[in-house]
């Protein structure tokens, strides 16, 4: 059976396929073999003239290394039939490092190269390269995709928070009515939890190894003592950082294995995001049932394959689906990459594989967020029939001013006359009538309305932090 979306296995690659295409190149088989080909072929240039051995190569043969990771999906094919079952000489290597090594051996062989194509790998094992490799794809993905997007998401939350930021709204605390806010307020809540998040995200690096077998550099050492071989491989590293936003950095103190503890915190920096976003979501499906914000009917579109009359809530539905997906696997990726038995074993190699998924599925939940917001409208008269209907929320604000005015147990009356109850503005006009506070006092308790008891929520929608 042909591989297409119809056939897919995985959601991600089947029906989703158009949503994350983008992601492929950072984490698919194809661009991971591309990454290690760039880290081995840096490290090929590196090497020339720094006094282990190798000869300087002219600035032609270094144009000719960096050009050499730009392969087609056919010299890809190469590569894995060097692992799988050996070509054109090359035996098989049932190891997917190796057949990287061969493959660029191959071609030097074939070029002025030759007399270098042994320094390909040279001192190194195969998790300096993986280390690298898998640092750089997950550095691209966000700087290019994930960041971007939740930049789009943070941006629209920020411009409905000032839209709507004197638009009143009933709050629920504990599912019931509560002090009124606005919804602008309540969408800038959001817009600053994600934001800080971002920031992170932008703030952190990615350690990672690049000093052989079991981290110390004994084969470098054995065969150039000569070299500083950790300057040379903090140099070298650094020299993968330019222009980037998140840097990778050398990790001088490893095992056989960069410990990953910079992965945990930077799937735990996204499992926070998608957290914050889930709660976004359900609080937005609440709205929705509610009435006081509506969706646009789609031309075409079906609501429920029984009811014609149905709008659902689809797109904050699917996010909330796929944010809880993509964290089960991030949660997964934080406790178990940080531990490997000894000096390492190879229990995170498969792990790793499936980096692309936990960020398809988030970034499935991104789009599936954006497209919603496309299609919401907010319904002010439904969010004021609602402050109509709970006039009981202004008892706080009534009790709380007969405290500094110095009357007897305020709390307790205004609890008596509400709580329980179903009270009108005329109840509260009479229970502040009998008060003994002066006129001015009951002027201005009797003018408040839900609508009008909305403290700085105005203020705090509109705020520049």
């Amino acid at each position: 059976m042909p591989l297409e979306p119809l056939t897919a296995v995985s959601s991600i690659d089947g029906r989703y396929r158009n949503v994350v295409a983008e992601l492929a190149e950072f984490f698919s088989e194809f661009g991971l073999i591309r990454k290690r080909l760039l880290v081995e072929c840096e490290y090929l240039i590196a090497l020339s003239g720094v006094g282990v051995g190798m000869r300087a190569l002219t600035n032609k043969e270094k144009q000719l290394l960096q050009q050499l990771p730009n392969i087609s999906t056919e010299e890809a094919e190469i590569i894995k039939k060097i692992e799988k079952e050996g070509y054109e000489g090359i035996p098989a290597t049932n190891h997917d490092v190796k057949a990287i090594e061969y493959y660029i051996k191959k071609k030097l062989t074939g070029r002025s190269l030759k007399d270098v194509a042994e320094w390909t790998h040279f001192g190194l094992t195969s998790e300096d390269i993986n280390s690298v490799a898998y640092s750089i794809a997950l550095r691209s993905a966000l700087q290019v995709v994930i960041v971007p997007a939740l930049e789009e998401i943070r941006n629209s939350l920020l411009a409905t928070a000032k839209e709507h930021a004197e638009t009143a709204m009933l709050a629920r605390t504990h599912g019931q009515p509560a002090t009124p806010t606005t919804y602008g307020k309540e969408m800038r809540v959001f817009e600053s939890r994600l934001a800080r998040q971002i920031e992170q995200l932008r703030s952190r690096s990615i350690l990672v190894k690049f000093s052989g077998a079991t981290g110390n550099y004994n084969a470098h050492v054995v065969a150039a003592p000569n070299i500083d071989w950790q300057a040379f491989s903090k140099k070298f590293i650094d020299g993968l950082n330019v222009e980037s936003e998140i840097p990778i950095e050398l990790n001088p103190i490893t095992t056989q294995i960069e410990p990953h503890d910079t992965y945990a915190e930077l799937f735990d920096n996204l499992r926070r995001i998608n957290v914050i976003l889930t709660d976004f979501s359900q609080d937005m499906w609440h709205y929705m049932s509610d009435g006081w914000v509506t969706q646009k009917a789609k031309t075409g579109e079906v609501g429920s394959s029984a009811m014609p009359h149905k709008v659902n809530p689809i797109d904050f539905e699917n996010a909330e689906g796929n944010f809880g997906i993509a964290n089960a696997l991030f949660t997964h990726f934080s406790q178990k990459l940080p531990i490997s038995r000894l000096q390492r074993d190879l229990s995170d190699s498969t792990v790793e594989r499936t980096f692309g998924t936990a960020f398809a599925h988030s970034l499935i939940g991104y789009r599936s967020l954006l497209r919603g917001l496309g299609k919401i409208t907010v319904n002010k008269e439904a969010l004021q029939a609602a402050l109509d209907a709970h006039p009981e929320v202004l008892a706080e604000a009534i009790q709380t001013v007969l405290r500094r005015e110095g009357v007897e147990v305020p709390y307790e009356k205004l609890k008596e006359l509400t709580r329980g109850k179903q009270v009108t503005l005329e109840d509260f006009a009479d229970f502040i009538e009998g008060l003994s506070v002066n006129n001015d006092v009951k002027k201005r308790l009797k003018s408040l309305r839900p609508e009008n008891y909305i403290g700085r929520a105005e203020d705090i929608a509109k705020s520049k932090k």
